[in-house]
């Protein structure tokens, strides 16, 4: 069964797993002959649970999120033996993947859920450690930024990115074959800002109905050249006009970022 489809199989239930995990011990969240995966490795050890192939379990996740990303909220679904234990299930998978990978939770849900295609917003959270001497506690899921950053550039910087926009200025254009259209890299921001966790860290959080590729990292790292100085507050608007990679500033690495949350309707 393809993972985009949803189809009605005699015996076979849809589920929906909640998963954590930590990017930096995989290349990326997709399956990828060849390299360890998030995907792969779970639709191993589902696999092996269940006693089904990974095409039969059709595993898809909300989102695809690129190699070192970090997860606390990722969704995915699948299809599943109806007698499946989804409690066992849970607690096997942690035992062989963790705790590089665990299933937070484990349900059912109707036969029309699909992990990517029924998600209303994707909640993003990035970790900026702002000080002049490194934190080896946070080296590895966030940002270290030794210049000073202005605060209320930062938060000025984030009112331009809110609501429907052209993001070409911050996505990588995703490949097409030949003769196909271009893929629309229009998206609606519903949430951006910035906090103060303590003294030295500071967290940006975005939440839109999608992302595109490098998205997220590429607005985190073009506001902290806002608040080093580099650009302006007011540019915000002329690089989302511009629609061109170049317009934006630096990409931020990918191990300050986390996917927190994924929305569904009320119904799933």
């Amino acid at each position: 069964m393809s993972p985009d489809e949803v189809v009605r199989v005699p015996g076979v239930r849809r589920a929906r797993l909640l998963v954590a995990y930590d990017g930096a011990r995989f290349h990326g969240f997709a399956v990828n002959d060849g390299v360890a995966t998030v995907m792969g490795s779970l639709s191993d050890a589902v696999g092996r649970i269940v006693r089904s192939t990974p095409d039969d379990l059709g595993l898809v996740g909300a989102g695809r999120t690129d190699a070192g990303v970090h997860a606390w909220g990722q969704v995915v679904s699948c299809a599943l033996p109806a007698e499946t234990d989804l409690g066992d299930l849970a607690y096997r998978v942690n035992r062989m993947l963790g705790p590089s990978i665990a299933v937070r939770a484990a349900d059912w849900v109707p036969d029309d859920f699909h992990a990517r295609f029924s998600a209303t917003a994707r909640h993003y959270r990035y970790l900026v450690w702002n000080a002049p001497h490194p934190n080896p506690l946070l080296a590895g899921r966030s940002w270290h930024v030794p210049t000073p950053l202005v605060r209320w550039a930062l938060d000025a910087a984030c009112d331009p990115l809110l609501g429907r926009h052209d993001f070409s200025s911050f996505c990588r254009r995703p490949k097409v074959a030949a003769g196909d259209p271009e893929r629309t890299l229009v998206r609606r921001v519903i949430d951006a800002r910035w906090s103060i966790v303590d003294e030295h860290l500071l967290r940006f959080e975005i939440s839109a109905n999608s992302f595109c590729q490098q998205m997220v990292r590429s607005i985190v790292g073009t506001l902290v050249d806002v608040g080093r100085g580099k650009l302006t507050p007011g540019e915000i608007r002329s690089i989302l006009a511009a629609r061109d990679r170049s317009a934006a500033g630096t990409v931020a690495p990918p191990h300050g970022l986390m996917l927190w949350q994924v929305d569904y309707p009320d119904a799933t």
